[in-house]
């Protein structure tokens, strides 16, 4: 059975930094795009970052465009886990943060494989 664990989120004010975990279980670790979704309430799911875990391609990364200079996704695979260092963050950061694996960057942007229980990030003063 995969699991993706998701940890790390809590509430920090405006500026400030976080870190998500996620750690897989049950897969192949460095055969996956694996990274964070995000949804605030009344908003739709928004893919955030993915990082390639392994092959060819290991260590390329994607970033959603408002969270460029500030995210950092990072991997390290002896541990079977994903990183995302969130600094400066803003209020529009807020939401519930999922991590997501699939075996291709279109299923994991389609969000067709695995995913773990949300982790709630707020930003506020």
């Amino acid at each position: 059975e995969v699991q993706l664990q998701a940890s790390g989120g809590g509430l920090v004010q405006p500026g400030g930094s976080l870190r998500l975990s996620c750690t897989a279980s049950g897969l192949t670790f460095d055969d996956y795009f694996i990274g964070w979704f995000r949804q605030a309430p009344g908003k739709e799911r928004e893919g955030v970052s993915c990082i390639r875990t392994g092959g060819r391609d290991r260590g390329s990364t994607f970033y959603k465009d408002s969270v460029k200079g500030r995210f950092s996704i990072s991997s390290d695979n002896a541990k079977n886990t994903v990183y995302l260092q969130m600094n400066n963050l803003k209020p529009e950061d807020t939401a519930v943060y999922y991590c997501a694996a699939s075996p291709s960057l279109s299923r994991w942007f389609d969000g067709m494989d695995y995913w773990g229980k949300g982790t709630q990030v707020t930003v506020s003063s």
